[in-house]
């Protein structure tokens, strides 16, 4: 039944992209369509589509459920786990923070900025981290390290009873050691590393990034962001942990965990990396709605600026967000990523339309935020795809962020060719 659900979406997909110019209306029915077949084919319960040109936004829009038992709709405003979007809205935010500060130079090596992360990993330099580009290993399980063979927890890990030493809460009867990132530090200074500087995604440096802020400014990373970013952008939802700050049912639930929590991840960052640095990493951890993401973006965007307030300048903006090693096949950025720098239908997450200036990021929960300066565009996508499971793969199947993306594009190129203004006569 899947299988022919996708056959029958692919077939369906066909036959509205191609149709040349359409009306806010069809492009409208168009998304609303894609995205019902989706639900249908249970690539996600639910999503939130936002697309912006300049400062106005044409599109927000809520479909499904909270989850597929349909007993809660999703709202434009509910809040979802952004997973590696963190990476740009929070990791890569305080590395050009950092950088345009004086305080870091990307082609200094990592150890100069981290202590005791030992001479493999600390060889790597800022520039080669952020752009995937140093041979660090992909990913760590670090969870595991909380077990011993026979199922107990070790030492400092993890516990079935809160104290002092163990009082962050990763379910109502498990509790995390206070200085669990020293382990984690201690697993990414053991892993191999790769002497062939060639791309491989990999998210250990972002994990460091937190203990960096900390050495450089002697603030918490998450009040690093949120005093130079986010409470001056107004971007609330944009945080770390958000059941300290808004009720579980504003917050859309991911995956049933039946490996480690062993009890559904509601409201709760779902990587176990990040969980395991008590909800708050340069990997993940963001929770955010779609405007409040949104604003991020088009303080980027806007050349760093916004009213009268310069988050960031323009040329440190173009930098991250350039290509830094095209002729050694790595289309990436400086923790943004970047169109594929020959695009393929089937790998891609973005349009074929989106222009090579463009710049974003996915996240493992189905999320997708992405700008295209050349066409003034935002589009975020908003989604809990691993609900109940991460082995729920239609999302990428049915190629449903970049199938939007590119009808927002036909949309707005459209109307350019009849010399309208796209977002005027919008409703």
């Amino acid at each position: 039944m899947q299988n022919l659900r996708h056959t029958l979406f692919s077939v369906f997909f066909f036959a509205i992209v191609f149709v040349n110019g359409q009306s806010y209306d069809s492009l409208q029915q168009n998304i609303d369509s894609i995205i019902f077949e989706a639900i249908r084919a249970e690539a996600f319960p639910g999503c939130v589509v936002y697309a912006s040109k300049g400062d106005s936004v044409f599109f927000l829009k809520s479909y499904g459920h909270h989850t597929y038992d349909s007993t809660r709709r999703v709202a434009v405003n509910d809040i979802y786990d952004l997973a590696s979007v963190t990476k740009v809205v929070g990791g890569t935010l305080a590395m050009m923070k950092l950088y345009e500060d004086g305080l870091i130079n990307l082609d200094d090596p990592i150890g100069d900025y981290i202590d005791k992360i030992g001479r493999r990993v600390g060889h790597v330099t800022i520039r080669e981290a952020l752009t995937h580009q140093g041979g660090l290993y992909p990913w760590i399980p670090y969870h595991l390290e909380a077990r011993r063979k026979n199922g107990t927890f070790r030492n400092k890990t993890v516990t079935n009873e809160i104290d002092e030493d163990y009082s962050f809460p990763l379910t109502d009867s498990l509790y995390l050691h206070s200085d669990f990132y020293s382990k984690i530090k201690k697993m990414i200074r053991k892993t191999k590393v790769s002497k062939e500087k060639k791309y491989r995604y990999s998210g250990l440096f972002f994990y460091l990034i937190p203990e960096l802020v900390k050495n450089l400014t002697d603030t918490s990373y998450q009040d690093y962001l949120k005093a130079n970013f986010y409470e001056s952008l107004g971007s609330e939802t944009l945080t770390f942990n958000p059941l300290e700050q808004f009720k579980l049912n504003q917050i859309v639930p991911t995956e049933v965990d039946t490996f480690f929590r062993m009890e559904p991840i509601h409201g709760k960052v779902h990587d176990e990396g990040a969980i395991m640095m008590q909800g708050i990493s340069g990997n993940a951890g963001l929770f955010s709605n779609a405007s409040d993401l949104a604003k991020v973006f088009h303080m980027l965007l806007n050349n760093g600026k916004v009213d009268s307030l310069q988050f960031l300048l323009p040329q440190t903006i173009q930098l991250f967000t350039t290509t830094q090693y095209p002729n050694n096949e790595n289309r990436r950025g400086l923790g943004f990523d970047k169109p594929l720098l020959e695009y393929d239908s089937i790998r891609s997450s973005v349009a074929k339309d989106a222009s090579f200036q463009s710049y974003g990021h996915t996240g493992y929960t189905g999320t997708l935020a992405w700008a295209d300066p050349t066409n003034e565009l935002i589009f975020i996508f908003l989604a809990n795809r691993v609900y109940p499971s991460r082995t729920y793969r239609a999302l990428y199947n049915l190629n449903v962020r970049p199938t939007i993306h590119q009808l927002i594009y036909d949309y707005l190129n459209n109307n350019l060719r009849e010399n309208t203004d796209p977002v005027g006569n919008l409703k």
